[in-house]
């Protein structure tokens, strides 16, 4: 087929793309420093060999740079399906120790008080009670509630005056400003006119730490050692705070007021 020919035949079958020929033999490129023609190519004619035909040279077409391949899927590997994921179960909630139950009743806090006062020089015929010992230890009282670790309140009243104490509304006002109730106190009733009860006689069956007393001479270690709303620690771990009964304090204002203070200054 003829080189025209040959052209023309592929020019038709691939369609916008651009074709050439190179001529034979190919002609070195002239660098840009030449400005001289260069010369016409001699031809050589050998008496054996047939004369060949010049064929005038081509400029050559730049060929378009094509796409780089993709990966042929018959060379990639097959690979098996994913596993089905089974559903994420949920995790098992992690297993807790029971938290320890809380105190029955509530336990007021202690504010920082001061240490109660040395007791003076006991009169002559008179020893000082201690928190394990007492001349008073067989004073009798008696007692209403079922909180043995909390508030102990003191009182001197006859019996039937005692047992409606857990109804005064005075008393229930006061316990509910620092966050009690009747049910977190102790009520203790001591059954003699003139001596105390002894606190080593209490601590037998109470374990509460905390006194607050409605009256005069109502607890031996805090006969000598006390003043009325003033709290101190007795021996260290005994908070006390002396008041006026609870009849007087009902009805004065000015007590009430002093008793609150105290009180603020124990608990709060």
């Amino acid at each position: 087929m003829a080189t025209a020919e040959s052209l023309a035949f592929f020019q038709n079958f691939y369609t916008d793309v651009s074709l050439y020929v190179v001529a034979e033999p190919a002609v070195a490129p002239v660098p840009l420093a030449v400005t001289a023609p260069a010369p016409a190519p001699t031809l050589v004619v050998s008496a054996a060999a047939p004369v060949p035909v010049a064929t005038p040279a081509v400029a050559p077409v730049p060929v378009p740079v094509a796409p780089a391949r993709l990966p042929s899927l018959a060379n990639m590997p097959l690979s098996s399906p994913p596993a089905p994921v089974a559903p994420a179960q949920p995790a098992p909630a992690p297993a807790t120790t029971p938290e320890p139950a809380g105190p029955l009743f509530a336990v007021p806090t202690l504010a920082e008080l001061p240490a109660a006062p040395a007791a003076p020089a006991s009169q002559p015929g008179r020893v000082q009670p201690t928190p394990t010992q007492s001349p008073v230890a067989h004073i009798p009282y008696a007692t209403l509630g079922s909180n043995p670790n909390g508030l102990i309140l003191l009182v001197r009243l006859p019996p039937e005056e005692f047992r409606k104490l857990p109804r005064n509304v005075f008393l229930n006002n006061i316990l509910k400003a620092i966050r009690l109730v009747m049910e977190d106190v102790v009520l203790v009733n001591v059954e003699h006119e003139k001596f105390p009860v002894a606190l080593c006689t209490l601590r037998k069956t109470l374990a509460a730490k905390q006194f607050l007393a409605f009256g005069k001479n109502l607890l031996d270690v805090a006969v000598y050692t006390t003043q009325p709303y003033e709290p101190v620690l007795l021996f260290g771990d005994t908070a006390f705070l002396g008041a006026s009964e609870v009849k007087m304090l009902e009805y004065d204002a000015g007590r009430k007021k002093q008793l609150w203070h105290s009180m603020q200054r124990m608990f709060l």
